[in-house]
Formats: C-alpha cells, structure tokens, sequence
C-alpha cells in the first residue's frame, strides 16, 4: 500500500465515521505534522544574508569562501538547513557553488554592477512618480530626517553612518511608492546594490554629490513636481553608473 492509498483511507475512515454521527458526510483530511526544519532553514537563510551583506564584498579580489560545518555551528543549528539555505541564495545570485571546491560569495562583474544600477534606475525612478501622487506630505518630509545629522561639513567624519543613511533613503523611495510589485522587484536587486553603494559612497567627491542631490530629490518631492523628480531620481542613479565604469577597477 501507498502513501496515497494510506491518505485516502484514512480521509474514507473519517468521513464513515462522521456519517455514523447524524449522518455528517464533511471528510476530516489526514494532516501530515508540520516539518520544522523549514523554519530552521529560513532563520539561515536571513543570518546569511545578513552576514553577506554586512561583508565589503570588493574590497579586495581574494575569493569569499563560507565554511559550511563553520557557519552551522556558529548558527547552533545542523548543517542541512545551512545547505539548504545556501542553495536559496545561490539561485538568488549572492553565491556560488564550485564543485570539489566550495561555496563562494559572488562579486558581480563591472558589467553586472552597472545593468544592475540602470535598472536600479528604472525602478526607483517609477517609485519616485508614484510618491508624488500618493504619498503624504508627511511621509515626504520624513525623507528629511535621514540626513538632518549630517550639516556643516561634516559628512566625512561619520561615512559610516551616512552610508547607511543613504541606503535607507533609497529603500524608503521604493517603500514610498506603496506598490508591492515594485518593492518586491527591488528587493534582492538592492541587496547587491548596497554592497556597492557601500563601496563607492566614499571614493573621489561621492558623498557630497549624494547630499546634494538627496535634498533636490525631496524637494521636487515636496512640490510633486512628477517629471523632474523622476529625471532626478534616474539621473542620480546613472551618475552611480557613470561613476563605476570609469573607477572600478577593482570589479574587472
């Protein structure tokens, strides 16, 4: 006997019984226990993202490897759920699996980086329009508050902290937008992009253009002026790109 011929059985032996109680024919289905391990699997999945993304990723060209016994101990977890884990973010692209070698962390190619920046471009373009026809102005005028504490020149002395800043003004204009579609499309894309964002915010006069062209950015926002916000947004972002094909050298 199957599992399948198991199942219905016990679906058939419930349901007799029930039509013995006043003739009830509802069928009580055969509920399999839950399997814990998932839960396991996808706390792995997120600490290791979250470990991936707090590494600097191009900061030399010497391969990443993760230690998969290493990391499952680390977690406190067994190792299947690791693997399992490891296998999500490789078909997401943050991994790679080489045969009698490992498993790696992926550094995109300047290529890569920069298709990735222009669709970056496209999305957060379209999520800056719908801001301007949805938003409220006090959602806008938050958009203010990420960069309140970096005046005076001071940008340089906490980079750290304005680079984060500046990775959470880009999801917050994705967020903004209030389209699940566009958020959903921007997730793991932004994910490597803040690898890079994280990389290039301090090279050559990065960090002041940034400020520079945030506070345009939640100005036209504030006017609900569509179009331009929109050319402000794309245009911040392929200068990102400009920016990368003539430095990065370091991606090549």
């Amino acid at each position: 006997m199957n599992d399948n011929d198991t199942s219905r059985r016990s679906i058939e032996a419930h349901s007799a019984e029930a039509g013995g109680r006043g003739g009830e024919t509802a069928a009580r289905l055969a509920i399999e226990p839950i399997d814990t391990s998932f839960s396991f699997k996808n706390k792995a999945y997120v600490a290791l993202k979250n470990v991936i993304m707090s590494m600097d990723v191009y900061k030399s060209r010497q391969d990443i490897r993760l230690d998969e016994r290493q990391l499952a101990q680390d977690f406190g977890i067994s190792r299947t759920p690791v693997r399992e884990a490891m296998a999500q973010l490789e078909r997401e692209g943050f991994v790679r699996s080489v045969p009698r070698r490992g498993v790696y962390v992926v550094r995109k190619t300047k290529r890569e980086v920069i298709e990735m920046i222009t669709a970056w471009a496209a999305l957060e373009g379209m999520a800056a329009r719908l801001i301007t026809q949805t938003a409220t102005d006090e959602q806008i005028a938050s958009l203010r508050t990420w960069f309140a504490t970096f005046e005076n020149g001071e940008l340089r002395a906490h980079l750290d902290e304005y680079s984060e800043a500046n990775i959470e003004f880009h999801q917050t204009i994705i967020r903004l937008s209030g389209n699940g579609v566009l958020l959903s499309l921007a997730e793991n894309l932004f994910t490597h992009m803040r690898m890079i964002r994280r990389k290039t915010i301090g090279e050559k006069d990065r960090v002041e253009r940034s400020i520079r062209d945030h506070m345009n950015i939640i100005e036209a926002l504030e006017a609900r002026d569509t179009e331009r916000v929109a050319n402000l947004v794309r245009d911040h972002a392929l200068g990102l790109a400009e920016h990368v094909e003539k430095t990065a050298d370091y991606l090549d």
